[in-house]
């Protein structure tokens, strides 16, 4: 029985991209024949973060996009994780270690595994982040 390839996705906001976000994408291109992004759009980051992104998304999407790493981008545009698997079709999927064990991260386990795909987590960037930066640039315009 010949089985297809291995989509990977990828989830997150890809706001003032960095290192961290570089990390985990070639983590997870090592991972799968097909590695996929989805980028929150921004409506999304607002109500689940509290913040709207610098970067809009469709110029997320082109940055992210440019990578030879990444197959394909996906807009997410619903917080119910079932809506992208649906549109992308994944057997994997990666976050930031930061959220194994949390309330979110055992949610997304217990969803993941309805569906079949598998959950794979990747250490956390800590010395960079879009917060991090965002702080910088607000402590920046401020003096």
């Amino acid at each position: 029985m010949a089985t297809g390839p291995t989509i990977g996705y990828v989830p997150g906001v890809f706001d003032l991209f960095h290192v961290g976000h570089l990390n985990v994408l070639r983590q997870a291109r090592a991972q799968c024949d097909v590695l996929v992004a989805g980028l929150v759009s921004d409506e999304l980051c607002e109500t689940v973060k509290g913040i709207r992104p610098f970067v809009p998304l469709a110029e997320r999407l082109e940055i992210v996009d440019s990578l030879a790493m990444v197959d394909a981008t996906y807009a997410e545009t619903s917080l119910d994780r079932r809506e992208a698997w649906h549109q992308v079709g994944f057997h994997r999927v990666f976050k930031g270690d930061d959220w194994r064990g949390s309330p979110r991260g055992v949610d997304l386990e217990r969803l993941m595994s309805l569906l079949g795909v598998e959950v794979v987590y990747f250490p956390y960037t800590v010395h960079t982040s879009s917060t991090q930066l965002r702080a910088v640039i607000a402590a920046r315009s401020a003096s």
